[in-house]
């Protein structure tokens, strides 16, 4: 009876100790470490570089979006927006999801000479992400003027980070992470 009044004595000194209980979330901790926010997010410069692809991959904290460009990466503009809107028409695009983001770079789809870097052959959906856990459409809105303007739908107005790369090669490109949850 000793031993048992030991062991229990024990074993509730460790955890009102904590020892072993988790202790309460900290507020300032977000989901899997990221801290990104949901504000828009840019770079000033136009490039001499032409996007050539679009490209989406799922990650274990949050979905990604690849622009590929021949070039390296200048400007950029990033934010959520109430509707997607095609370059240099206006219309608006309709987008699956609850929250849209706007992505333009500050680069064309065509090069000095006007020929076409890139045309995706179905631009309602540049990307399949059936089944990811953030994204639910990818659409192209178009190049207009030196930008180049992809709209990505989103389950809900979540954090995300935006970024470059250099490379491939002489190129580069432009990553948008967004995160499945806050």
């Amino acid at each position: 009876m000793k031993k048992f009044l030991l062991w229990l004595t024990t074993l509730l000194a460790a955890v009102g100790l904590g020892i072993l209980a988790p202790g309460p979330a900290s507020a300032a901790t977000s989901y899997c470490g990221l801290e990104w926010g949901s504000q828009a997010k840019s770079a000033p410069g136009m490039s001499s570089a032409s996007v050539t692809n679009v490209r989406t991959g799922q990650q274990y904290c949050f979905d990604r979006m690849v622009v590929d460009l021949n070039g390296p990466v200048t400007g950029y503009t990033v934010g959520y927006v109430p509707e997607i809107i095609q370059d240099g028409t206006g219309f608006t695009i309709p987008v699956q999801g609850n929250a849209r983001l706007q992505v333009t770079v500050n680069a064309p789809s065509y090069d000095q000479n006007g020929n076409v870097t890139y045309n995706p052959a179905a631009k309602a959906e540049l990307s399949d992400v059936t089944g990811y856990q953030t994204f639910r459409q990818v659409v192209y809105a178009g190049s207009f003027e030196g930008y180049t303007s992809i709209g990505l739908g989103v389950r809900a107005r979540l954090p995300f980070r935006v970024f470059t790369l250099e490379g491939p090669g002489t190129g580069s490109r432009l990553i948008v992470d967004v995160a499945h949850f806050w």
